[in-house]
C-alpha cells in the first residue's frame, strides 16, 4: 500500500497527537501512532490508555489498511524535512518506507490489531460551546491543579455546568483558581466532572480561540471532545471534588488595587532572592504603599516599594511568590484587585473590571 501526502499535511496532526504518546510506556505499542488509510485520507490515533486523540488529514491512498509507526521518530523525521516537501509512505509486511526528495527512511511497524482503543459508554449528557470559551476556562485555571497529590481528585480540573453557566475549578490545597462563562443551553444541565491533569493540558494545546462550536459528550466515566477534524477522549477521575465555594473569602476585607505589570515586575525581581524551596515573600501594606521583602538562607535580601490604591490598616502578609506570579500571568485587565482580611486569612485576587475569574491564595508564615 502506498500513501502520498505532504510534509505540512502530515506534521500538523502528528504534532497534535504527539503529546498523548507516553514516553515511559509499559506497552511498546503505546509509543506508536495508529495510521488508518482510507480513500478520503489518513486517520491518526494516539493513546496512553487514559487519553486518546484521533485526527484526520488529507492524503492519497491506493488502498485501505491499518498499521502503527513509532510516533516520536515519525514526528522528528517530518520536522526535519523542508517546508512543502512531498512524502510517499509505502508499507510492506513489518516495514514502512518513507521517501521524500532523495531521502529514504525505513521504520518498523507493529500490528494494528494490537493497538488499544478507549471505548467510552454512551454519552448521558451532550453540550456544545464555542471552542474559545473552553480554551479560556482551561487557560485561566489549569496552573492551580495539583501534581501527584495523594488526594487524586486534586490532580485534575472540575468542570461544572449549572444554571446558565459553565465553570472550571482547580486547586492544589494551597491555592484555588475558578473561572465562569455564561452558557446558553436548550436543556437545563446539572453536571460535574473531573478531568485528569494530562487531559487538561493536552486540551489546552489542542484548542484555539475560535468561535467554532465544540461538542462535549459526557458519560459516567469518560468525556469526548469533538472538533471538526479531531476527537479527544479521556477517562474521568472518579472522586468527589472539595466544596470549593467554602474557601472563598466572604468576611470583611480591605481592597488593594495595583498596576498589574508594575506589581508583576516587582515581584519577579524580589523573587530572585527568595528562599528557593519555600518561595516566601512578605507583603507589608500601608495606605498608598506596598513594601515587598524577601530573603534566603544565604542572607541575601530584596526590598521593593510599589504604589497602590489602599486605604486600610497597616498589615503584613506572607505569600508564595510563585502562586502570585501565576495569577498575574492570567489577569487580563491593566489593574489587579486583591482583597485581604488579615495575615492569617486567604486573599482573593480578581481582574479590576470583572470577577468572572477568581483566585484564592492561602497566606504563608514567614
Amino acid at each position: 500500500m502506498k500513501i502520498t501526502t505532504s510534509r505540512d499535511e502530515l506534521l500538523k496532526p502528528l504534532a497534535q497527537i504527539g503529546g498523548v504518546v507516553e514516553r515511559r510506556q509499559t506497552l511498546p505499542i503505546l509509543a506508536n501512532v495508529l495510521v488508518s488509510a482510507r480513500p478520503d485520507g489518513l486517520t491518526l490515533t494516539a493513546t496512553d490508555l487514559e487519553v486518546e486523540m484521533r485526527t484526520h488529514t488529507a492524503a492519497t491512498c491506493d488502498g485501505e489498511g491499518e498499521f502503527t509507526l513509532p510516533a516520536r521518530k515519525l514526528i522528528d523525521i517530518c520536522k526535519a524535512l523542508p517546508d512543502g516537501a512531498d512524502i510517499e509512505l509505502a508499507v510492506e509486511g513489518e516495514k514502512a518506507t518513507l521517501r521524500s526528495g532523495r531521502g529514504r527512511y525505513t521504520l518498523g511497524t507493529l500490528p494494528a490489531q494490537d493497538y488499544p482503543s478507549i471505548d467510552p459508554a454512551a454519552a448521558t449528557d451532550v453540550l456544545e460551546l464555542p471552542e474559545g470559551v473552553l480554551k479560556r476556562l482551561i487557560d485561566k485555571t489549569h496552573f492551580a491543579m495539583a501534581q501527584q497529590d495523594v488526594r487524586y481528585y486534586l490532580n485534575g480540573m472540575l468542570f461544572e455546568v449549572r444554571a446558565g453557566r459553565i465553570r472550571a475549578v482547580a486547586t492544589d490545597g494551597h491555592r484555588l483558581a475558578l473561572c465562569d462563562q455564561p452558557f446558553d443551553s436548550e436543556t437545563s444541565l446539572d453536571v460535574q466532572v473531573i478531568l485528569p491533569r494530562k487531559a487538561v493540558l493536552e486540551l489546552s494545546r489542542l484548542l484555539n480561540d475560535s468561535q467554532d462550536p465544540v461538542k462535549l459528550e459526557l458519560s459516567s466515566s469518560h468525556v469526548r471532545v469533538v472538533l471538526p477534524h479531531t476527537s479527544f477522549t479521556s477517562k474521568l477521575i472518579d472522586g468527589r471534588f472539595p466544596e470549593y465555594e467554602r474557601v472563598m473569602p466572604t468576611g470583611e476585607t480591605q481592597l488593594v488595587v495595583a498596576d498589574k505589570d508594575v506589581l508583576k515586575q516587582s515581584l519577579t525581581r524580589t523573587a530572585i532572592l527568595s528562599n528557593e524551596k519555600f518561595r516566601g515573600i512578605r507583603f507589608r501594606l500601608s495606605p498608598g504603599l506596598l513594601h515587598l521583602q524577601a530573603h534566603n538562607p544565604e542572607q541575601d535580601e530584596a526590598d521593593e516599594e510599589v504604589e497602590i490604591d489602599y486605604q486600610g490598616d497597616e498589615m503584613t502578609i506572607g505569600f508564595n511568590v510563585g502562586y502570585l506570579l501565576d495569577v498575574l500571568g492570567t489577569i487580563d485587565s491593566e489593574e489587579v484587585r486583591i482583597a485581604v482580611a488579615d495575615a492569617n486569612s486567604s486573599s482573593l485576587i480578581t481582574n479590576a473590571d470583572s470577577d468572572a475569574c477568581r483566585y484564592v491564595i492561602m497566606p504563608m508564615r514567614l
